[in-house]
């Protein structure tokens, strides 16, 4: 098995049996909804920070096995993460989703199976869009916090 079969197989195994998936209902999770027209995914995630601290990560959404599998990813790679790692980690996945150098020290785990999105521009959104979604609930959160 090649690197790009075993990526594929990450993939396809995170978008059928997504981590973190589903809601809550408590208000003390920031929920950030958007949606990519140009191809129909739609994507909603719930974050809950407490002491500067990702505690939890959920989403729900419909799309592409791309889109949906990234937001299972997403919520596994940044849950127990501080607000500023998280938003390092997010930075690092937005570089490597563009093909960019990467720092393999900050992001890890399954978020590297995407390297290869970069070679398909229409799917850098449907990859990004649950990273979208929490990195603004993050600085929802933070805007929130300074008032």
């Amino acid at each position: 098995m090649n690197i790009e079969q075993l990526y594929r197989q990450v993939i396809m195994e995170h978008y059928k049996y997504p981590k973190n998936k589903g809601f809550v209902a408590d208000p003390s999770y920031m929920t950030v909804h958007l949606n990519n027209p140009s191809c129909g995914d739609e994507m909603t995630v719930q974050v809950k920070v407490e002491d500067d601290k990702i505690t939890d990560v959920k989403h729900q959404g419909t799309g592409c096995s791309i889109c949906c599998s990234s937001a299972s990813v997403m919520s596994q790679t940044l849950m127990n993460q501080s607000v500023t790692d998280a938003q390092h980690i997010i930075h690092e996945f937005y570089e490597l989703i563009k093909g960019y150098p990467y720092n393999p020290d900050i992001l890890k785990g399954d978020a590297i199976v995407y390297q290869g999105v970069s070679q398909f521009p229409a799917r850098i959104k449907c990859a990004t869009l649950a990273w979208k979604a929490l990195e603004l609930g993050l600085n929802k959160i933070k805007e929130d916090d300074q008032k």
